[in-house]
């Protein structure tokens, strides 16, 4: 890589995965999709995100989204597009983007130069994206780019979001973390989703979340405590390092020049959507 050390992974955590997820704690994503006929806030919330794939079943959707639990994926899918077409379903989503940010960002900020040029930045790294082995990435990456610039921005944040995530998965597999190993040793970090939300959103019990955490302390990753070892946060760091090698190509594509800029703009906005409330205050975090 040509850029600074980590510069990329540092823009992605602070400045384009927030913005793109603040959908998910968003009140109006379940409002728009309670609108359509959807009243269950995770059946809303899986079908948002599965339906630029069509109208897929719980098994792609356990695969392509790896961390939830199939038998509470399959309580919500397919029999979620006997209500809406995965068409409705994507409209709604941007529909909620849409309200999201505003609600956050304030209409001024949204109007702003400021986010037509992050908008611009955006969209140009989503060009060294690749479609390959991607499926998530793949999929958004066929829906239209929408005109205005917040949502722009939005699904730029999307595409580039999905584009690591569909790595990340590939270096899970690689590292021999299984999909509640990933989220334990996550949330160890003190970077993660907590327990809590992990069920509330990902449908494991505390059950499951013991038994992973059984299995890392037997491999030698967490300690007695609940800690990563110094095992541990190697194989996290080494997770992190394979995931940046895999998604290098659309920063290496914007420039270290271009990726400081997106950072600083993005950083602003996604300040002001924190200091809005976009995420619950116990979502990230050990406990």
């Amino acid at each position: 890589m040509t850029l600074p050390e980590h510069a990329a992974r540092r823009a992605w955590h602070a400045a384009i995965n927030p913005l793109h997820a603040t959908i998910y704690f968003s009140p109006d994503l379940p409002a728009e999709f309670a609108a359509l006929g959807v009243a269950d806030r995770s059946t809303a919330a899986l079908a948002s995100r599965a339906a630029a794939m069509g109208a897929v079943g719980a098994g792609t959707v356990t695969a392509t989204f790896y961390n939830y639990r199939h038998d509470f994926v399959a309580r919500h899918l397919p029999a979620v597009w006997d209500t809406v077409t995965p068409a409705q379903a994507v409209a709604a989503r941007l529909r909620a983007a849409d309200r999201t940010l505003r609600r956050l960002l304030g209409d001024e900020a949204v109007a702003s130069p400021a986010m037509a040029e992050a908008a611009d930045l955006a969209m140009r790294a989503t060009e060294g994206c690749s479609r390959h082995a991607r499926t998530l990435y793949a999929a958004h990456a066929d829906l239209p780019v929408p005109d205005e610039a917040h949502l722009r921005l939005w699904h730029a944040t999307t595409l580039l979001r999905e584009h690591r995530g569909d790595g990340h998965l590939a270096a899970l597999l690689q590292a021999g973390l299984d999909p509640l190993e990933a989220l334990v040793s996550h949330t160890a970090t003190g970077r993660g989703m907590t327990p809590k939300w992990i069920k509330a959103i990902r449908g494991w019990e505390q059950s499951d979340l013991d038994a992973a955490a059984a299995r890392l302390r037997e491999r030698g990753l967490l300690d007695a405590g609940g800690e990563l070892t110094a095992e541990g946060r190697a194989v996290r760091e080494r997770l992190e390092d394979t995931t940046d090698r895999l998604d290098a190509g659309p920063y290496e594509h914007l420039g270290a020049e271009g990726l400081a800029r997106l950072a600083e703009l993005g950083g602003g906005f996604v300040s002001r959507a924190l200091a809005a409330g976009a995420f619950p205050a116990d979502a990230f975090g050990k406990a």
